[in-house]
């Protein structure tokens, strides 16, 4: 049996463990069922399951979900379409998240696939500082499909954006700040103009 302090208490017959762990107000909680003999611990049991909760909470929470975004393209696509779509890839992978771009091929568009495959290589290069080939553009029936990586990952991502949005409120303090100092020396020329006067 184990103490509630995680002391050694020795071998202790039943009987005797219920009656410590009542008079400690504690649980007999079985640690070790099938070690010879079984182990038992005094334990508030309510708290201990508490704690592993949030332990379980706080690791979920510090996990990071890798999520991947889809952008379709075709191949004839008007060169401003073309900009707002490469936009919410750097978007995406700014925010550290990987994204599948697909090429979708229409009737006699499928016999050109090296369309498609040009777009996607320019892509690659327009958005290289943030994000990297993950899977060269493959063909895949009508679809031509390449997955892009982003340089950062998710977790670095995330702390940069939480460090803006901290900075954002501090510089819109600082304007505010001054406001006091320019307030404390209105008194100080009121002082001056009282002891003027007298």
């Amino acid at each position: 049996m184990v103490g509630p302090n995680g002391e050694q208490v020795g071998i202790v017959r039943v009987e005797d463990a219920l009656r410590l762990a009542e008079e400690a107000n504690l649980d007999l909680v079985e640690v070790a069922p099938m070690a010879k003999p079984p182990v038992a611990k005094l334990m508030d049991f309510g708290k201990f399951k508490y704690e592993a909760a949030m332990k379980a909470r706080e690791a979920r929470k510090n996990q990071v979900n890798t999520v991947i975004k889809e952008i379709k393209l075709r191949p004839k696509i008007d060169p401003h379409d073309y900009g707002t779509k490469k936009g919410h890839v750097e978007r995406f992978l700014k925010a550290g998240d990987k994204v599948k771009v697909t090429i979708m091929f229409r009737g006699r568009e499928q016999s050109r696939p090296e369309l498609g495959r040009r777009l996607l290589e320019r892509l690659a290069e327009d958005i290289a500082e943030l994000g990297f080939v993950e899977s060269a553009p493959k063909q895949d029936g009508r679809n031509m499909i390449m997955v892009i990586g982003p340089t950062k990952k998710k977790a670095e991502a995330k702390a940069e954006q939480r460090r803006s949005r901290e900075q954002r409120p501090a510089t819109a303090e600082q304007p505010a700040g001054e406001q006091p100092a320019a307030a404390e020396a209105a008194p100080q020329t009121d002082e001056a103009t009282a002891a003027a006067a007298e």
